[in-house]
């Protein structure tokens, strides 16, 4: 059995992985900024946001993210992620691309689409690169980055809360990273900001374990305007 790494996040809260050092190093390796993906070249929406104004300062930033976060991924990234990683381990197909098509579904605008399916694309074909079976097995012609996410970590044996960990904190970590690129504001409060959001991560992971299928999928009407604003945007640093 993996040894257990015990993570504390708060007083109060703490995340127990099964979860050994090799997996761990994979899992970074799935979630680092440096994976040639591309994920570095999107904001989803919130250049524009900070664009028109709506983002001034840090606890407008702070509120973004966070609102963002607690609802994307209990009612649509986690559970998502769950239900690929489960039909990705029992190899049933029909699943899989389900799951699929639903996460690319649930993408509200041209810019949030073309996001998914490009790094979805990217993830897989360096998974075909790195041997991965289920990656060599997909026929699909469209995967969601979740989708390529899931086969990553099924793959590795990597048990799906670290999983879910993992990809929440690579996507707080590019929103952070693009707020630093658009916004006058300096990584220390950057790191303030991480600091404040991470601490909710265990409760809202525990409330996404309560999602049925029939519930997944939330809107963020403040990010879908901004995504589709940015589309137009004159200038612009990221891709959405």
């Amino acid at each position: 059995m993996a040894p257990m790494l015990r993570v504390r996040v708060t007083v109060t809260a703490i995340i127990t992985m099964n979860i050994d050092q090799l997996q761990l190093l994979q899992l970074l390796q799935l979630t680092s900024p440096s994976l040639p993906i591309g994920g570095f070249s999107w904001s989803q929406g919130l250049e524009s946001a900070i664009d028109q104004g709506w983002l001034k300062n840090e606890n407008d930033l702070l509120e973004w993210l966070q609102g963002t976060a607690q609802h994307s991924f209990i009612y649509q990234e986690w559970p998502l992620l769950t239900r690929l990683m489960k039909s990705t381990q029992l190899a049933d197909t029909e699943q899989q691309a389900y799951w699929n098509h639903v996460s690319l579904a649930l993408r509200e605008t041209a810019e949030l689409r073309q996001e998914d399916v490009q790094m979805g694309a990217a993830l897989l074909k360096l998974s075909k690169d790195m041997d991965i079976p289920q990656a060599q097995q997909w026929q699909q012609s469209e995967t969601s980055y979740i989708t390529a996410f899931a086969m990553v970590a099924t793959s590795k044996q990597i048990e799906l809360q670290a999983a879910c960990t993992g990809l929440i904190w690579s996507w707080l970590e590019n929103q952070i990273a693009a707020a630093l690129k658009a916004f006058p504001m300096g990584q220390t409060a950057g790191q303030r900001i991480f600091h404040k959001i991470v601490e909710n991560i265990p409760s809202w992971y525990q409330q996404s374990c309560q999602v049925t299928d029939e519930e997944i999928g939330f809107s963020v009407p403040g990010v879908v305007l901004a995504s589709m604003q940015h589309e137009n945007q004159y200038s612009r640093l990221f891709r959405s």
